[in-house]
């Protein structure tokens, strides 16, 4: 007997009306929909607000009608599931939290846990809600074992191999550490990584992530670590679901622990003993959230002693100690004012929303991406529509959606032309992709990304190479490939706009100062896809030059932990197309380095072996040049402070990582010093 079935008997009894079943029904069916979008395919159609109005109004209908509750019901399990991975189980069962967009329910839900321990003083803590992916670590005796994810709360899938490629989790503990301990925690993507895995997926033609939770999600189910290791996710841990040894009693201590034991936590742990100052600690984590490099979507309330927390229990999806309060997402309404269309690199073709100016989340919004015209037809966009804005991740204007009832009739449907609006190549799309293309390798607008793309800082980091100057180049006919750039001469540039005597002079030095740049940003330069700056340090660190790395096979590639077999295919492809082999000549014939003038290998057992170097504040070098110094010394280098982190080197201007190091300890030098340290040793 099917649940809609058994639910139109019960009615008879109960006299449900009809129209409930059906509703509740579909609200099942559309919350289904939603998760498998969000979960299985990191695609989400609706904002979370949206789904938790849905999910709300599913609960109200159960609990005004009990007999409406089937056991495949949203609201009577924990769902996350993936394919591709093997399944485990929790120690404990993983729960998740309840939500409220209310300070209302915030003082309800404090008030019942005074009516539920009913003479006891009870504190609160106060932590970031970080929009990221739920995790939980296993390790016996220090050592990490397993990392799954929530899974339906009670099993998950195993990812312990994409865990390990995530570099600030700890493989062992430090300290006096629990015999075993079961840490819960939450993997995200740092919204400037967000930025830039989102503007490689639009060149490449992919689906972009909708926020920074999707793409943690996406990167975290990945079958190829390597993937995962290319994208630096980054984890903060706040709880435990086992553990064995230890006799901590409040949540505070426990943070500290974590953080003793070699785990990042949360930069900032509130505490509250009334409610007047749990919504004090709320709207002061509101003022500074978006200060964080991860994006924060709410506020989490616990009970702090874990004493009282055993007392309370939980339901069957949630604890009774907790809850998440959702912060209102910026936004602003404004005037779609026309769709232009812009080509990347590899000639796909991105609509681009022209909006009339508006301010969100403290800044002016002109532009905004809308990917492909797929987007578009789903969201029903239309010129000359008032449409909601905001910022995808705090970090990219995005288009939410259209006010339809504000439309007149003389709102245009945009059509996405068939061909390259700057060549005027017919315009093709691929199979498996949504995005059309240009095909043309000369489009002058692919030959500007792609000059702009090799010219970068994190590439061959040529100074002075800007948009305005690329595109006059390329205008004037100077420059038809990347390669033509060892070939320009301050004759040729002297009578150009804007190029001084002095500025020609500095490009042409940057430009001859690239030939010898190490090989590893040449390999970025070429824009592989999947190889960023990591994967490009490996191939070069393992192969030495392109010579080597040219003549590697597929399973070569593959037996480099670093490199998993998409990677590997990529490369291998890459660099067999005939456009890349001519381009590759090109640059020997204008001597650039193919990895002869680098060192075989760097000096691994260097005077700076077994320390790790963060980097912060404005110096006399980049912090590129600081970190080759460093390398080359046997030290490592990391994007964030940690327990583990040996050194901080600060320059002027040095922000939170500074607050971060004297929090933990860490020692903290200036640049003098470090050049005394460098000299010394």
């Amino acid at each position: 007997m099917s649940d809609n079935q058994a639910l139109l008997d019960f009615s008879k009894e109960e006299k449900i009306p009809d129209d409930l079943i059906k509703h509740a029904a579909k609200l099942r069916h559309d919350l289904q929909y939603h998760d498998q979008l969000y979960y299985d395919k990191a695609t989400p159609e609706i904002s979370d607000r949206d789904y938790d109005r849905l999910y709300r109004e599913l609960v109200d209908l159960e609990k005004k009608h009990p007999l409406l509750i089937t056991k495949n019901s949203p609201t009577q399990r924990v769902r996350e599931k993936s394919q591709g991975f093997q399944s485990a189980s929790h120690l404990v069962p993983m729960q998740s939290l309840d939500n409220t967009y209310s300070e209302q329910e915030v003082l309800d839900f404090i008030k019942r846990l005074h009516k539920l321990l009913p003479e006891e003083k009870i504190s609160l803590t106060i932590e970031p809600k970080i929009d990221g992916v739920a995790i939980a670590l296993l390790y016996r005796d220090g050592k990490l074992v397993r990392g799954m994810t929530r899974g339906d709360g009670v099993k998950g899938d195993d990812v312990t191999r994409n865990i390990e490629m995530i570099s600030n989790i700890p493989k062992v503990l430090k300290g006096k550490v629990p015999t075993l301990l079961e840490v819960r925690g939450e993997v995200y993507l740092s919204k400037k990584m967000f930025l830039q895995l989102n503007a490689e997926r639009d060149e490449e033609g992919l689906p972009v992530f909708a926020n920074p939770r999707n793409a943690a999600a996406g990167s975290l189910k990945q079958l190829d670590p390597a993937i995962v290791k290319e994208r630096h996710l980054a984890a903060i841990f706040y709880g435990y679901g086992a553990i064995e040894g230890n006799s901590i009693s409040t949540q505070r201590a426990f943070i500290e622990a974590l953080r003793s034991w070699g785990f990042p936590t949360h930069p900032s742990v509130d505490h509250a003993r009334t409610a007047e100052e749990a919504l004090a600690a709320i709207q002061r984590l509101g003022n500074v959230r978006h200060n964080y490099t991860f994006e924060t979507d709410g506020a989490v309330l616990k009970v702090e002693e874990l004493a009282q927390r055993k007392r309370l229990g939980s339901t069957s999806k949630a604890p009774r100690w907790a809850i998440a309060f959702k912060y209102e997402p910026e936004q602003a309404t404004t005037r779609l004012l026309a769709i232009t269309v812009q080509v990347g690199r590899s000639g796909v073709l991105t609509p681009v929303a022209e909006l009339e100016p508006v301010v969100v989340a403290g800044s002016k919004v002109s532009r905004a991406t809308l990917h492909n015209v797929e987007e578009i037809k789903r969201k029903d966009l239309r010129i000359g529509d008032e449409v909601v804005i905001e910022k995808a991740g705090e970090v990219i204007p995005a288009v939410v959606s259209v006010v339809k009832e504000k439309r007149n009739g003389s709102e245009k449907i945009f059509q996405m032309p068939g061909h390259c609006p700057v060549c005027h190549t017919a315009a093709i799309k691929k199979e498996g992709e949504v995005a059309l293309r240009c095909i043309n390798p000369d489009c002058p607008a692919q030959l500007r990304r792609r000059i702009e793309y090799f010219a970068c800082r994190q590439a061959m980091d040529i100074a002075g190479l800007g948009e305005a100057v690329v595109a006059q180049l390329i205008e004037v006919g100077l420059l038809k490939s990347v390669a033509d750039l060892y070939h320009l001469h301050a004759e040729q540039l002297l009578p150009l706009e804007r190029m001084g005597e002095k500025s020609v002079e500095n490009l042409i030095k940057a430009i001859d100062q690239s030939r010898h740049q190490p090989f590893w940003r040449l390999l970025v330069a070429l824009g592989i896809p999947h190889v960023g700056v990591t994967a490009a340090r490996t191939l070069a660190e393992r192969f030495h030059t392109l010579e080597k790395l040219s003549a590697a096979s597929i399973e070569e590639l593959c037996a480099i932990e670093e490199i998993g077999e998409i990677m590997a295919r990529s490369i291998n492809e890459a660099l067999r197309q005939p456009t890349m082999k001519k381009l590759l000549e090109d640059l020997q014939i204008a001597g650039v380095n193919f990895g002869e003038e680098d060192p075989v290998v760097y000096d691994v057992e260097g005077p700076l072996q077994g320390t790790i170097w963060v980097i912060t504040g404005s110096l006399s070098q980049s912090r590129d040049e600081i970190a080759e110094h460093i390398r080359s010394a046997g030290g490592k280098v990391s994007s964030s402070i940690s327990a583990k982190t040996t050194y901080l080197l600060a320059g002027e201007a040095a922000g939170s990582k500074l607050i971060r190091a004297q929090k933990l300890g860490v020692a903290v030098i200036d640049e003098a010093a470090f050049r005394v340290l460098i000299a010394e040793k």
